[in-house]
């Protein structure tokens, strides 16, 4: 697949919809609270005799302080001691769901998200990671990754990282413009996430991923273009270009921006543009959605063979593993079933006192769920769909089965979108920023909840 992706303002304003970003389909809008315990051990028995390998994430919610345009599932406090019974509840949560997984099933991936994961200390991140290896075999070439706040960190936290097992780190920066970090309450100064970066580098992490967000209240070109300047010279192996979206009505912390003070939708479209001419022309690879990389890293080399995958926590190249989820409202998903655990404190630790899996709703894929969810998966990964594998692995006629589909592609194909046969289904460079759009031709929920979506772009 060639590294090709063409921005069309006038196809992008055409096309100016809200849309799921794909990380799971169906989306965690159609969990269901009648998902139990009794259907996720029926589940985890089943997984366990095809077998495979797992991945692990562990939610940390807790942050210091607030960024105003996060959307993430969090517990502002600067009380480190909140930190103890909620490892304490991990700990029940890692022993109960291991007895539910065959103990021959190696762990591959691990994930450290939040929040704020080094808000613990280094004690405490010792012990997680002590106890974690108790009850799960973790491969010794495991990807071992971490979300790093640079406020939260130094050259000794990244030393502690490696010593405990950590080989790859996301470093949230955002905008180094002084004027966007006040309108968004994070002052982050480029030295201590340099600091980070070079500790890193100093202790081989096998890579270094560095989020930025489009679209923040005060932004402007020149700001910007000088943030994507001191990035680029810091060579980070991938970086995730996300785009803000204003939802205030969902999330309270985004209450506190300024509606006045964000850019235009045209501005906003110039940000983008800057940002995609400035790091392809630095070497970086469009992986697709929001993510560039590098031509060598693994997400790069795993697209290049149709081995890329997306889950909870974005693309990866663990599409065999069954993934899950330990902490408040962390997602898993394991063989044909997405499973969510509750949002508070306070019942995450009423049902781990009970000895119950702390869950709030879950989802049993239906033979049709997974057949959307395959093609959904390989048009976000691949750019293209090969017809005859979806036939032969499904047993249905395509054209027949998404006869309701076919409108709309002729319409993306009219708009040099995309091109499509009875053979294959192919995205064109111009299609690529607008995969979302293309994907939810295939599902049959999107348009029931598009104003729970953030725009595509």
């Amino acid at each position: 697949m060639q590294n090709q992706m063409i921005m069309n303002r006038q196809l992008i304003q055409k096309y100016d919809t809200a849309g799921p970003r794909y990380t799971s389909y169906p989306t965690a809008l159609e969990f269901q609270e009648n998902f139990q315990s009794q259907d996720f051990i029926h589940h985890a028995e089943l997984s366990n005799q095809s077998g495979g390998p797992l991945s692990l994430y562990f939610h940390i919610p807790f942050c210091d302080t607030v960024c105003f345009y996060c959307a993430c599932n969090k517990i502002v406090t600067k009380n480190r001691d909140h930190a103890v019974p909620y490892l304490e509840n991990l700990y029940k949560e890692l022993a109960l769901k291991s007895t539910l997984i065959d103990s021959s099933r190696t762990v591959t991936q691990l994930h450290w998200g939040g929040g704020t994961p080094t808000f613990i200390s280094e004690q405490q991140m010792h012990e997680l990671m002590q106890q974690t290896r108790r009850y799960f075999h973790i491969a010794d070439d495991a990807d071992i990754s971490i979300e790093i706040d640079p406020r939260e960190a130094n050259a000794n936290t990244i030393k502690l990282l490696k010593s405990i097992g950590f080989n790859r780190i996301s470093l949230g920066v955002q905008d180094f413009d002084p004027l966007v970090q006040k309108a968004v309450n994070r002052i982050q100064s480029e030295a201590e996430t340099l600091a980070v970066i070079d500790a890193a580098r100093q202790h081989q992490f096998r890579s270094i991923s560095v989020d930025l967000i489009y679209g923040l209240p005060r932004q402007t070109l020149a700001g910007f273009n000088t943030t994507l300047d001191k990035i680029i010279a810091a060579d980070p192996d991938r970086i995730s270009l996300f785009n803000y979206a204003h939802m205030p009505s969902l999330f309270k912390t985004q209450r506190q921006i300024k509606s006045e003070d964000l850019p235009s939708a045209e501005q906003k479209l110039s940000l983008l543009q800057l940002s995609i001419n400035k790091l392809t022309q630095a070497g970086y690879r469009y992986i697709g959605m929001d993510h560039f990389a590098k031509p060598d890293d693994e997400l790069s080399l795993a697209q290049q063979q149709n081995r890329l995958h997306r889950n909870f926590q974005g693309y990866a190249t663990h599409a065999e593993c069954d993934l899950i989820g330990f902490g408040i409202t962390a997602i898993g998903h394991i063989g044909d079933a997405y499973a969510q655990n509750v949002k508070t404190l306070t019942e995450y630790d009423a049902l781990l006192k009970q000895n119950q899996l702390p869950l709030m709703r879950g989802l049993s894929l239906s033979e049709d769920d997974k057949l959307r969810r395959n093609i959904i998966t390989r048009l976000i990964c691949d750019f293209e769909l090969n017809l005859a594998d979806i036939e032969h692995d499904y047993a249905i006629q395509f054209k027949d089965y998404f006869a309701d589909a076919y409108p709309q592609l002729e319409q993306f194909a009219e708009d040099g979108l995309l091109q499509y046969n009875w053979k294959s289904i192919v995205v064109l460079p111009a299609g690529r920023l607008l995969i979302r759009n293309i994907c939810m031709v295939f599902d049959k929920y999107s348009q029931q909840a598009k104003q729970r979506f953030s725009k595509v772009i």
